[in-house]
């Protein structure tokens, strides 16, 4: 038992009554409930009133509303009773209960009485409402059990108990908005009883509390409220700003919410809902999960260990990794050799930019690893200025649907024996392997190509290299725009000019916005058991138009428009793809040139242009510039009607519209958005920007894009993300320094079209950053298990250290509760 700080007569007192209570209330609450009916109630207090609805007499429901102030009784106070009241009245015979209200504090003395209410409501105001020993008894009671509910000024109440604050979960600060104001809640937990059935964007008018200390992490928080949606006032929680939340208490349930602040909003049919889902889950009622987001429910493990010197047995440069039906994990090396080894740089030399793209195998079984196979790749070139790094190398892995038959490993790379010295081009392709999966080898001889394209290797960067399936079996294949990272002053990467050998690498119209180019885009195709492909339906082109002048499409695009796609996804239930990419390298918008770096993140659920080089973010345009002075700013881009005018395009001239992208993020901050003029384009002054993410930050970043997570109930894993995380869309960056690491929650109405996320959590209590953690984030996806493996890059750059590893993050939190047998009635 925790004490506040009392004399020793007051814990003597205290510790009397706990003794005195702890019988009555554990036979009260535990025993009677669950076996059926309670025997009939004593005669209440001169001080309590009485609701019973018929056949409820069974789960009681106690109302204290006992203040620490003289005066008449409070008409919130009054509001809220009444609205208990009808809500034990109504809904289905099996969900009601009896109601009682009082605010004579004695009753948290009375083991005998108390114990036979299933949940207590604080409608009490701030200051000492219970003297030492009546918080005795509320504590007892809680041990035993029991289910308190607190709403609104209840978060004041008890101001020097630690025990209490820990019931509540969160104290309110000082200097918060005392007046009504009307915002948008955002409804996070879309299983819990008392959200479940609220609009995810929940708009209502209320008195907001802001709180001395973020409980998220300690408590399960259910709805946030948005800040942005109204003025919060003085010590501000900022984008995460609880507002109603849940968590397994001493022994009990305990659900706090801040709204009801107001008499108008107990006649709300909504908040009704939601108190009506609360007193559910501590009465006992139904069963529910608030433990899904407390951090100290989820364990990270790393599961590889450092390098031997001079070896790569457990892991390579870190790039990508896949999980297989039977729970092994693959994951690769892009190629960047460890520091002992020499970079070769010199064009001159046969072996430049020659590394070995790791393929390693982690067995859950025997928790060993082993080095499944090597390939010989263009992509060790180590970092420096420009025309000396390179992001070429092994890029990516997927498994056939049908790998546990037939061991078929697909690996986008590029070849070292095929790059041209002369021109500095090379190929990249998409190849097929067999591992064998009693040794964990790859067959290299085994190759079968699939599909190639050149890529430009002169000067750096930009090799996507993310892959996934889809229900259909089709395989998405994510490629980088090809293009210099320089030359347009971190803006648009449309200057036509610089070239090599006649090959221009700078010009992002070559390749991401040509149609028919493979570079910048995500691809789509239908891999054959022969090693060939086929187009499937619904692709962005046919591979067929053409247009005046000879340009043409290339029927593999599904999504063009795409700077820098590393990592990609589809959640299979939907067939949805998910796809992030990095941006440019402006620091800062300009009202001649257009936005700033804006890294992004799409739902995508058709084919579609999503803008690079033409648009960015929400259909936010570039200047076009071209020969023979580049320098030069022409007219501005039309999102809805964009023209590829370059002289390196050989596609067509007349590209699809642009699509808005639902995440996007620069230095200055996440949704950046500017006024228009009427022609539709911003005006990109800094000042004058708004910011309509605001849980996102900017400075160094680069977009790392999720997994959705699917909880399968009939999955009997002990360590299985839990159902709360079902639908959400996981995103982060390769940064953890300020950079999101979150599940979002997006509205599928709305989302294809650009819709903005409706929720966001952060996920870094849960999947740690920092030094010792998964400072550097590759990538991430859900095992079998339901297990999230992640894979940090390490702490330096084109190679591996020390801290480049592949890592498991598990659920130890248990299931919802209550237990099924102590539920008041039957099992839920």
């Amino acid at each position: 038992m925790r004490l506040r700080g009392f004399s020793a007569t007051a814990r003597k007192r205290r510790a009397r009554a706990a003794a005195l209570t702890a019988g009555f209330l554990t036979a009260g609450l535990l025993s009677a409930p669950a076996a059926g009916a309670l025997p009939a109630p004593e005669p209440p207090l001169t001080t309590m009133s009485i609701t019973s609805p018929p056949g409820s007499a069974d789960v009681r429901v106690l109302i204290y509303y006992g203040s620490a102030a003289a005066g008449a009784e409070s008409p919130l106070v009054n509001a809220g009773i009444a609205a208990i009241e009808r809500i034990g009245l109504t809904g289905p015979a099996d969900q009601r209960f009896t109601v009682a209200a009082t605010g004579d504090g004695s009753v948290f003395t009375d083991g005998k009485r108390l114990g036979r209410f299933n949940a207590v409501v604080f409608l009490t105001g701030g200051g000492d409402v219970l003297d030492p020993e009546q918080e005795a008894g509320l504590e007892t009671y809680m041990e035993a059990g029991g289910g308190f509910v607190g709403v609104h000024d209840a978060a004041r109440a008890e101001p020097y108990s630690d025990w209490f604050t820990g019931l509540i979960g969160a104290r309110p600060a000082a200097g918060g908005p005392a007046d009504v104001q009307r915002a948008t809640v955002e409804v996070g937990d879309r299983l819990h009883p008392a959200t479940k059935d609220l609009p995810a964007q929940w708009k209502r008018p209320d008195k907001w509390l802001n709180w001395q200390t973020n409980p998220s992490g300690a408590v399960h928080t259910v709805a946030r409220v948005r800040e942005s949606t109204y003025r919060p006032g003085q010590n501000a929680n900022g984008a995460d700003h609880p507002v109603s939340w849940c968590r397994d208490y001493d022994g009990g349930r305990s659900f706090y919410t801040g709204m009801g602040g107001t008499v108008s909003a107990w006649d709300e049919t909504d908040f009704r809902t939601h108190l009506r889902g609360a007193l559910l889950w501590t009465t006992r009622l139904v069963r529910a999960d608030c433990k899904a987001t407390i951090t100290g429910n989820y364990a990270a493990e790393r599961l590889t260990r450092p390098n031997q010197p001079g070896r790569n047995d457990q892991i390579g440069e870190p790039h990508g990794l896949v999980t297989a039906p039977d729970g092994r994990v693959l994951y690769i090396g892009r190629g960047g050799a460890d520091a002992s080894r020499p970079v070769v740089t010199d064009w001159n030399d046969p072996d430049i930019g020659k590394g070995q793209g790791q393929i390693h195998v982690y067995d859950p079984a025997t928790r060993q690893v082993t080095l499944a196979g090597e390939l010989t790749v263009f992509g060790n070139k180590g970092g420096g200025e420009e025309l000396v790094k390179v992001e070429e190398g092994l890029l990516g892995i997927e498994l056939d649907p049908g790998f546990q038959e037939n061991g078929w490993v697909y690996l986008h790379y590029t070849p070292h024996s095929e790059i041209d010295r002369a021109t500095h081009m090379a190929e990249r392709r998409v190849s097929r392997f067999t591992l064998d999966r009693e040794t964990n080898k790859l067959d290299l001889g085994s190759e079968k190509v699939l599909l190639k394209w050149p890529v430009q290797i002169h000067s750096c960067c930009h090799a996507g290299g993310g892959m996934a399936w889809d229900s259909e079996d089709n395989l998405y294949i994510a490629t980088g725009d090809n293009n210099s990272s320089g030359f347009s002053g971190g803006y648009s990467g449309n200057n036509p000019e610089p070239a090599f050998k006649g090959v221009s690498f700078a010009d992002a119209r070559r390749t991401a916005g040509n149609t028919n180019n493979l570079n910048g885009k995500i691809l789509r195709i239908h891999p054959e058991p022969d090693g060939t492909y086929t187009l499937p339906e619904g692709n962005l082109f046919t591979g067929e138009e053409t247009a005046e002048g000879g340009g043409k499409t290339r029927g593999e695009i599904y999504v063009m428009g795409v700077r820098n796609p590393a990592r990609i996804s589809v959640d299979k239930s939907t067939d949805t793809l998910y796809a992030g990419w990095v941006g440019p390298d402006a620091s800062a918008p300009s009202p001649t040139w257009g936005p700033a770096k804006y890294d992004t993140f799409a739902v995508i659920t058709r084919a579609s242009n999503r803008g690079w080089p033409y648009c960015m973010g929400n259909k936010q345009p570039y200047r076009d510039r071209n020969l023979p002075d580049p320098a030069q700013p022409l007219g501005w881009y039309d999102c809805d009607h964009p023209k590829n005018e370059s002289p390196n395009n050989d596609g067509l001239v007349n590209v699809p519209p642009v699509t808005g992208n639902n995440i996007w993020y620069s230095p200055q901050g996440g949704g950046p958005d500017f006024p228009r003029d009427a022609a539709g384009v911003p005006s990109y002054e800094q000042a004058e920007g708004t910011y309509l993410l605001p849980w996102l930050t900017g400075g160094g970043q680069a977009a790392m894009n999720g997994p959705v997570y699917r909880y399968d109930a009939a999955n009997g894993s002990a360590v299985k993300w839990p159902a709360y995380w079902d639908g959400k869309w996981f995103v982060g960056d390769f940064y953890d320094d300020g950079q999101p690491r979150n599940a979002v929650l997006m509205d599928p109405r709305t989302q294809g079209d650009g819709g903005l996320p409706v929720h966001s959590e952060s996920l870094k209590k849960i999947v740690p950053v920092g030094d010792s953690g998964i400072k550097n984030l590759m990538d991430w996806k859900f095992g079998p298990d339901g297990a999230l493996y992640v894979l940090d890059y390490g702490r330096g750059f084109f190679t591996s250290d020390t801290k480049s590893a592949l890592w498991r993050v598990t659920y130890t939190g248990g299931g919802p509760t209550p237990a099924a047998g102590q539920l008041a009635r039957g099992t839920r």
